[in-house]
């Protein structure tokens, strides 16, 4: 069954240009130059129920005008959405009631209250029955090993302990959709991977279908089978990671240390050289060669240790917006 079906999806903001001082502040008084910017361009996708998918692009993509617009925060210029059959801006209550969204920059807690003050508050608007609520706060808390924290006033928590209370703030009403917007921004390396395992264990123990937002490519990788890049509000693949990696993805890294001092000239054969010491070599070699380069390396050089490593995932997503950019300049240049 389809949970989120998105068509033809387009928003577009107006704004207005105005020179600096006074002057230029007074003539707009009575004339301003309007200028418009699309954030979101003919956007099409489905996400299946249960399914949890990365949603990725550059800071400006148009991820979060995407997750506002299937949230019902924002109308969309032009196109057509669903999600679990409901239209997002209409704003109906059935539909408030199953879908949930955190946002890591912003805050659903008050602030000058214990969480447990704002879960009640949800718990009211939300129509949770008491033992339902109690259920789920003492599950969720005890998943995110945050129960001798509940009765805390949200300002003296750790940002870690903060996103932890959000999420549970979110999941109270038990959504079947859940957008994820930047969850684990701003928290240090054990608090994230904290975070990824409960989402990865809920989506797997409830099947809520959940469309995440990160910049973390380790949130994406640990987590999401099929990813959806945006950039320029505009969608450039939909698709699974294994997939993109054999797209975009032509060569291994293979990083050699040496025992004796190795020349140049030694290794240049084997592939493109990207780093280089008489003692130490980074070598890309292409994913036909690499078995063989590491076998004649290993073979007819005084090796010490050598690892053959994947590129890195964040690479090639940097690699496919840059290539989006200069693309989109190029097109436009040719117009």
């Amino acid at each position: 069954m389809t949970a989120i079906k998105v068509n033809n999806l387009s928003k577009k903001y107006e704004y207005y240009k105005k020179a600096p001082g006074l002057l230029a502040s007074v003539r707009s008084l009575f004339y301003r130059e309007k200028l418009y910017t699309e954030a979101v361009k003919n956007v099409s996708f489905s996400i299946e129920e249960g399914e949890l998918v990365g949603f990725l692009g550059p800071n400006g993509a148009g991820k979060t005008t995407t997750l506002k617009i299937l949230s019902g925060i924002l109308y969309p210029s032009s196109g057509e959405a669903r999600v679990l059959g409901y239209v997002p801006w209409q704003r109906k209550k059935q539909y408030q009631k199953q879908f949930a969204i955190v946002m890591g920059q912003k805050n659903q807690l008050w602030w000058d209250l214990p969480a447990m003050d704002s879960f009640i508050l949800n718990k009211e608007i939300y129509e949770v029955p008491d033992q339902q609520f109690k259920a789920t706060v003492d599950e969720l808390a005890e998943l995110l090993e945050i129960k001798d924290i509940l009765d805390v006033q949200v300002r003296k928590l750790s940002l870690g302990e903060r996103m932890k209370c959000e999420l549970i703030a979110a999941l109270l009403h038990g959504p079947k959709v859940l957008f994820l917007d930047e969850p684990t921004i701003g928290l240090d390396v054990v608090s994230q991977q904290k975070m990824r395992e409960f989402i990865k264990k809920y989506n797997e123990q409830k099947k809520t279908t959940i469309l995440l937002t990160s910049h973390y490519m380790e949130d994406v990788e640990a987590l999401c089978k099929r990813v959806i890049i945006i950039n320029q509000g505009t969608l450039i693949y939909d698709g699974t990671l294994e997939a993109l990696m054999d797209k975009y993805v032509d060569h291994k890294v293979l990083t050699i240390t040496f025992t004796k001092p190795v020349m140049h000239d030694a290794i240049v054969s084997y592939g493109k050289i990207e780093d280089y010491s008489p003692l130490r070599a980074v070598i890309h070699a292409t994913n036909d060669r690499v078995k063989k380069a590491a076998a004649e390396i290993l073979t007819k050089l005084p090796v010490d240790d050598i690892l053959i490593d994947e590129v890195p995932v964040e690479e090639v997503i940097r690699k496919i917006f840059t290539s989006h950019v200069t693309n989109s300049v190029i097109a436009s240049e040719t117009k």
